[in-house]
């Protein structure tokens, strides 16, 4: 709804109403592979994701046993440094574990 004010030089102002939409979201997805191992997944689930014991190792097996599992949805940039820091984690320790991002 814009609101019209006439002001004495005549100069119209108008007053629109903003709406903020929230940020798109990004699911970010592990990959399986057949070399990472098992445990290694776990690991990066809880240190990364902040998953507990159980739900790593349900996630974990869904990676094994369907080909890839969602970890989380987060913001773009959020999604983007979770992406970074398990693909660089998992490249150190010498495992091809692929960490990918996803626009929900």
């Amino acid at each position: 709804m814009a609101i019209s004010l006439s002001l004495e030089d005549n100069v119209v102002v108008e007053r629109q109403k903003q709406t903020i939409k929230p940020p798109p979201m990004y699911q970010v997805v592990l990959l399986n592979d057949d070399f990472t191992p098992m445990g290694f997944v776990v690991m990066i689930l809880q240190k990364y994701f902040r998953k507990d014991q159980k739900a790593s190792i349900e996630i974990m097996l869904k990676v094994h046993c369907e080909g890839r599992a969602i970890c989380g949805v987060y913001t773009r940039d959020v999604a983007m440094t979770k992406v970074k820091q398990v693909t660089t984690h998992a490249k150190q320790a010498g495992h091809p574990l692929q960490c990918v991002m996803e626009r929900t």
